[in-house]
Order: structure tokens, then sequence, then C-alpha cells
């Protein structure tokens, strides 16, 4: 069987690494956070420490 050179071996994984890296973006920037459009409010109470 013959072998791949080291050369074949890193055009192979450079061209792995682009596919991955461009699926990996287009899955990133194709994401949609959805905002909630109502604003909680949090009841904050100030904290007065009694020592």
């Amino acid at each position: 069987m013959p072998q791949m050179a080291p050369i074949k071996w890193l055009s192979l994984f450079i061209m792995f690494l682009m596919i991955f890296l461009i699926f990996n973006m287009m899955n990133f920037f194709n994401y949609n956070l959805m905002i909630p459009k109502s604003k909680i409010n949090f009841n904050m109470k100030s904290m007065i420490w009694k020592w």
C-alpha cells in the first residue's frame, strides 16, 4: 500500500482545518440571539450591615 508524502498530510490537514473553521464561522454568525423585549426589573435592596 503506497504511503502519503508528508506534504500531502500537511495539505490534507490544512484543507480540513479551513473547512472546519468556515463551518464553525457559518454556524456562529448565523445564530440569532433572541433578546426579550420586556425588561425585567430586579428589586435591589441596599444592604446595611449592623455590626
